[in-house]
């Protein structure tokens, strides 16, 4: 199998001075009224030509208010903002033209085309205040709808055209003037699936190819393996910053921080949580799991492969004792031995549960539906210590049919298996029925991804 881990990657090229620095700068909404309020404040923050970077956190965070300092809308009520050595707010309006024209362009949730004007002509618009003339300007604005496969659509209107085709448009009208720094502002928010990776993609090119400065704001976690380093933001501050180690790093890295901690990678999987919430997780999974954060991770990573089919069922063992310097996870035979009838148990369950419930939205009731449910509580009760009664075997199965169904919720089925035989329980205890319950639980939210 091959190798699944990552390091973390540090560019060779030549160490360049920022392109944007923030000290200590604030902005204050309504200053001096009785709604006052701190809206940002930014210690220290350093963004380098060519980063991908992005600005993450919940809605209210500060996110835009950052990135809108950077278009040069929203001047800081303190605090110094430098974006190539300048301060922006100190341009007139002549040079604060050019800034916007030339060194910043933005990217918005809505796509902000003009309906009236055709795609040539809205992504041309831009070069009209630059004097360019109408051969000149339209020649750049297909060469960058032909870069991004809309040019088919040049004299279409903007409103027989897809979300996604309509990003990619505003792509193209932000890039128009060449600027350095390309900043989006939840570029793909109102976007499918589909559109979505359109779009992302096609921000990343303009990373790589173009060597242009990204700056995306969002709330989705989903894109942060894009990015150079992820700004983590919350209540208006940078709560933490987490390089990508996936990615050629620009900004140089401090000795001793090239590894990236347990800590570190537990921010990927869990993106809003503080820094002290995220080591107490570290402390957690130190005293709760027997091998480490690396192995559980190239798990995670062979589970996937084997939910989406590209890994067999038969393989998974094979992946599990491998060497971990082989790409691996070294598992002693036994445990994966274990590991691997868990695996194999879960996935023929939740199969079970997703057949019973599609059969019984056909009205379809034939025996295969009780084998289903006798697979269930077979699996489950493999899980089970204590013993059991065939009337119990049957009182359970009813109740399994009657959970993947719908018809009962989870905290029934588990009083279910708590209560004694005065309720009609099956008397399990609470530990029991605590683990079999959220087992089943398990099983049913595999089945409604599978």
């Amino acid at each position: 199998m091959r190798a699944l881990s990552v390091g973390l990657k540090i560019s060779a090229n030549k160490m360049a001075e920022p392109i944007i620095q923030a000290h200590d700068l604030k902005v204050v909404y309504n200053v001096g009224k009785s709604n006052e309020y701190l809206a940002l404040r930014v210690r220290e923050l350093e963004i380098y030509p060519e980063e991908y970077i992005i600005l993450f956190g919940p809605s209210g965070c500060g996110k835009s208010t950052l990135l809108y300092c950077f278009l040069g809308v929203l001047p800081p009520t303190s605090g110094e903002l430098l974006v190539k050595g300048e301060n922006p707010y100190k341009y007139d309006w002549r040079q604060m033209q050019n800034y916007q024209r030339n060194t910043v362009g933005i990217i918005y949730q809505a796509f902000n085309l003009i309906s009236s004007l055709s795609v040539l002509d809205n992504v041309a618009l831009p070069r009209i205040f630059a004097n360019d003339n109408r051969s000149e300007r339209e020649k750049k604005a297909m060469v960058l709808l032909e870069r991004f496969g809309v040019e088919k659509q040049a004299k279409k209107l903007p409103t027989s055209l897809s979300g996604g085709q309509m990003q990619r448009i505003a792509v193209s009208r932000s890039l128009i003037s060449d600027p350095e720094i390309l900043l989006g502002d939840e570029p793909v928010g109102n976007l499918d699936a589909t559109s979505t990776k359109q779009v992302m993609d096609t921000l990343m090119e303009v990373n790589t190819h173009d060597r242009k400065t990204v700056i995306l704001v969002t709330h989705d976690a989903k894109h942060l393996p894009y990015a150079h380093r992820v700004y983590f933001m919350k209540e208006g501050y940078v709560d933490r910053e987490m390089v990508n180690p996936e990615r050629d790093q620009i900004k140089k890295i401090a000795k001793g921080k090239t590894i990236m901690t347990e800590v570190e990678k537990l921010a990927r999987l869990y993106p809003y949580a503080t820094q002290e919430e995220l080591r107490v997780k570290s402390i957690v999974n130190y005293i709760t799991q027997d091998i480490t954060f690396d192995q559980i991770e190239r798990m995670e990573k062979l589970v996937q492969l084997c939910l989406e089919g590209r890994v067999a069922e038969e393989d998974v063992y094979s992946a599990l004792i491998a060497p971990f310097a082989a790409g691996g996870i070294e598992i002693p035979p036994a445990k994966a031995a274990v590991m691997v009838k868990k695996i194999e148990g879960i996935l023929s369950s939740a199969r079970n549960i997703r057949q019973y419930r599609q059969r019984r939205s056909e009205k379809i009731y034939t025996q295969s539906q009780d084998e289903r449910v006798r697979a269930i509580r077979r699996e489950m009760l493999d899980l089970y210590a204590g013993q059991v009664t065939p009337g119990d075997v049957e009182m359970m199965e009813n109740m399994i049919a009657l959970r993947i169904a719908g018809f009962i919720q989870m905290e029934e089925f588990e009083n279910f298996l708590k209560n004694g035989r005065e309720k009609n329980g099956l008397n399990f205890g609470s530990h029991w029925a605590r683990v079999l319950s959220r087992h089943l639980e398990k099983l049913i939210a595999q089945a409604t991804h599978l």
